[in-house]
């Protein structure tokens, strides 16, 4: 089995290069549309835009691996966001409602994994649940309004998750792509990740073969929801409030990025550098089509076909494989 995953590893490695080769033309492309894309400013806004969509591609992806989906991950993010913003503006330190909201986000992650793993529930049914959950939480959080400005006092927490520097590069870049460089080892070099890897290509071998498979795909569950949940937290230094909106339909959102960098939705296959890939070309999708004038539905447009042809292919490719096999 282990032989197999590193063949599919392999081959997804070269998916990359194509993804890569695509970021390359669309780059190019939308530079000579307006010289101005290409200049230092619009590239750093890009890369921050990207961020919590990264976030919650790369929490995406790990569940996708095990063979499954998270349906809750936009309106964990909206949760955390909320919540957050709600202790804020009520006074709490901006570290304390951070750590709050993360550990609520935590505790749903646990709860989807349970649910999926050891109640056997299928995990859209499960997930598509606590979606609905959370975004009750959220609206809730601050009896069905939005919160007002956080306050002065979150300056610090602004400065670290949206407008602060350092050598160069704002602050969450370094950020989230340090937690993106953590799960990239977790994934390729521990036990836990080829655990998730193993589930995802044959859940009753990998049981048979003294898997845990219950604790591993809830692993998985708690890396998305926190993954989640920092995005949420982005989002709040970002705006300076709490809106009830955060996250509504980023968990398709999630879904694209992973598909587009190559994650299969069939399970076990894929790689986080494909989804840094893809939350690079969505990046450079979206802000190149505003630059040019584009409409919001002609962007839309466009990632839905880019995803549609990499599934499509990502599935063509896997039953021939199957076939040959």
């Amino acid at each position: 089995m282990m032989r197999k995953i590193g063949i599919s590893l392999t081959m997804r490695a070269g998916r990359i290069i194509v993804m890569l080769v695509l970021m390359a033309i669309l780059f190019i492309v939308f530079s000579m549309m307006d010289p101005m894309f290409y200049g230092s400013r619009n590239v750093e806004n890009v890369l921050r835009s990207i961020a919590p969509i990264l976030l919650i591609g790369v929490g995406q992806s790990v569940v996708l691996i095990t063979g499954n989906i998270d349906l809750s991950i936009g309106s964990v993010m909206g949760m955390s966001c909320m919540v957050s913003a709600t202790m804020m503006s009520s006074g709490i330190e901006p570290a304390m409602a951070a750590v709050v909201s993360l550990l609520i986000c935590c505790a749903f992650g646990v709860l989807n994994g349970e649910l999926v793993s050891r109640a056997k529930m299928p995990s859209y049914i499960a997930t598509l649940g606590t979606m609905m959950i959370c975004r009750g939480i959220a609206q809730i959080a601050n009896q069905n309004y939005d919160t007002g400005f956080i306050g002065h006092g979150a300056r610090g927490f602004r400065d670290l998750f949206f407008y602060g520097r350092f050598l160069g590069m704002y602050d969450i870049v370094w950020i989230v792509f340090a937690v993106w460089g953590i799960l990239l080892f977790v994934l390729v070099k521990t036990r836990t990740g080829r655990y998730m890897y193993a589930i995802g290509n044959n859940l009753e071998a990998s049981r048979l073969s003294g898997i845990g498979v219950v604790s591993t795909v809830r692993k998985a569950y708690v890396i998305s929801a926190v993954c989640a949940g920092l995005a949420g937290i982005i989002t709040t230094a970002e705006t300076g409030y709490g809106s009830m909106t955060v996250g509504s339909l980023y968990e398709l959102y999630a879904v694209a990025v992973a598909v587009i960098g190559g994650i299969s939705t069939l399970g076990g296959r894929g790689l986080l550098a494909g989804t840094a890939v893809g939350a690079a070309i969505w990046g450079i999708l979206q802000n190149g089509l505003i630059r040019v004038g584009a409409p919001l539905s002609l962007r839309n447009i466009a990632i839905g076909i880019i995803v549609v042809v990499v599934v499509a292919i990502d599935v063509t490719s896997r039953t021939r494989r199957s076939g040959a096999n």
